[in-house]
């Protein structure tokens, strides 16, 4: 491991997910934009999207962020990546490991359900993340300016969530390259702009109520 302050070089497959799921299809998406870039970009690329991590206990590296991408360059080959050490865990081990990480919002323990799970569950590897196609349509919208892109962390998934209950799984068909098809991600943007989805982070829905037009 090669530290070039204040980032540090590491193996991408040593990285652990602090998290269970992604969406394939976002995945799938970052895949397509991956091959269409030559060497010298896709090095600019690597160089600009460093992965923040939490140092764990026996010098593991946990991420906090980017899940979708790091599984996009496991599936296309990358072997190393840049990591920025957001904190240091490494004296602490076990449960009062995940205990922190949660109680910082550094961790999201729930399956491609929705369920909360133990905290074992999480996966030691990138390469074992699961499938949530919510979550690739949380990603999809947010991408069609459906909601914004919030600094709340795991914000997605809360989006996921809302559209667990309101669309069904079958409904949710994405090409090789990741897009949504565009009926249903019209439907999904709509949702996302109603009063329903007002206490979601990010939520960009009318600024006016009905009340305020009528004063206008």
């Amino acid at each position: 491991m090669r530290t070039h302050e204040p980032l540090i070089e590491c193996a991408l497959s040593k990285l652990h997910p602090t998290q269970m799921t992604v969406g394939m299809a976002e995945v799938a998406a970052k895949r397509f934009h991956w091959s269409t870039l030559p060497r010298r970009e896709r090095t600019r690329v690597l160089g600009a999207h460093w992965f923040p991590a939490i140092k764990g206990p026996r010098e593991r590296w946990y991420i906090v962020d980017h899940h979708h991408l790091g599984l996009a360059l496991r599936e296309e080959g990358v072997k190393r990546v840049w990591v920025m050490q957001l904190g240091d865990l490494s004296g602490v081990d076990g449960m009062p490991f995940w205990q922190t990480m949660e109680f910082h919002r550094w961790s999201h323990p729930y399956d491609r359900n929705g369920k909360r799970c133990d905290y074992g569950d999480i996966p030691a590897s990138i390469d074992d993340l699961r499938d949530d196609p919510y979550r690739s349509l949380a990603g999809s919208v947010r991408n069609a300016g459906g909601f914004a892109k919030d600094a709340v962390p795991y914000a997605e998934f809360l989006w996921a969530e809302f559209y667990r209950s309101r669309i069904d799984k079958r409904e949710l068909k994405h090409s090789a390259e990741g897009e949504l098809a565009s009926s249903m991600l019209l439907r999904a943007v709509a949702l996302a702009h109603g009063d329903a989805a007002r206490y979601l982070p990010g939520w960009s829905g009318p600024s006016a109520t009905p009340e305020a037009d009528k004063r206008a």
